[in-house]
């Protein structure tokens, strides 16, 4: 059974009442492998919605993301603040599997919308609040002689980076493959510099990571230490 007639099936078992439903992710992307899954936004009159959760139907591993309209809202604002919302691509660039009275119309219009308007615009503190993050991962890895500290401090300094990366340009963000991907339009060439870099730490070699990072962090004002301060909660 092929993606669409799978989740099209999926959602007639658990949901044979539901208003519309989308067909989301890799799976209907080019980049599908053997190992995607049916990513399902599901959209309920009521209950038991919302909910999330991972079942397997046939050969199909399914993630379903059940909500009504309201939550879909709701859900939507929410990750929109984070600048990240797997929902709301989902919305936007899935396949509409049916809709039975206009509402998923209406959601993937919405959601389309907010995706082409781009995230919200970054405070100055919380650049500054990652540029320190990523300065104090830099010392970290300037000071370590222990390889499998390197090993997650470099990790997490390629993580941060591309976030900062994605910030800079403007663009929204992503964890995972979603991270690489995203980074592939905002800053071409970043990513596999990222991945050459993390391998020069692993044979010992730091710099060639450093620098790299230090590109990224000269486009927000550069490193940070110094003078950073925070209030904290009474």
């Amino acid at each position: 059974m092929d993606a669409i007639d799978a989740a099209r099936s999926v959602v007639a078992e658990h949901h044979p009442d539901a208003r519309a439903a989308f067909l989301g992710g890799s799976v209907v992307t080019g980049r599908r492998t053997a190992m995607s899954d049916l990513d399902i936004v599901v959209l309920l009159q009521g209950p038991p919605a919302p909910y999330r959760v991972s079942l397997q139907s046939g050969e199909w591993l399914v993630e379903m993301f059940v909500h009504t309209e309201a939550t879909w809202h709701a859900y939507i604002q929410r990750e929109v603040r984070k600048r990240r919302s797997p929902l709301l691509w989902m919305c936007a660039d899935g396949i509409l599997l049916f809709d039975n009275d206009g509402v998923g119309t209406h959601l993937a219009a919405e959601a389309r919308k907010l995706t082409a308007a781009g995230p919200p615009v970054v405070a100055a503190e919380e650049i500054d609040d990652r540029r320190y993050a990523i300065t104090d991962l830099l010392d970290d890895l300037a000071g370590s002689t222990d390889q499998g500290e390197r090993l997650f401090i470099a990790t997490e300094l390629v993580r941060r980076t591309g976030e900062l990366a994605l910030t800079a340009g403007g663009s929204w963000n992503g964890g995972g493959k979603w991270l690489a991907r995203r980074l592939e339009t905002t800053a071409p060439g970043l990513g596999m510099r990222l991945h050459d870099g993390l391998g020069e730490v692993l044979a010992g070699r730091m710099e060639p990571l450093a620098a790299v990072v230090d590109e990224v962090l000269e486009e927000v004002g550069g490193r940070l230490w110094v003078g950073y301060k925070r209030g904290g909660t009474p």
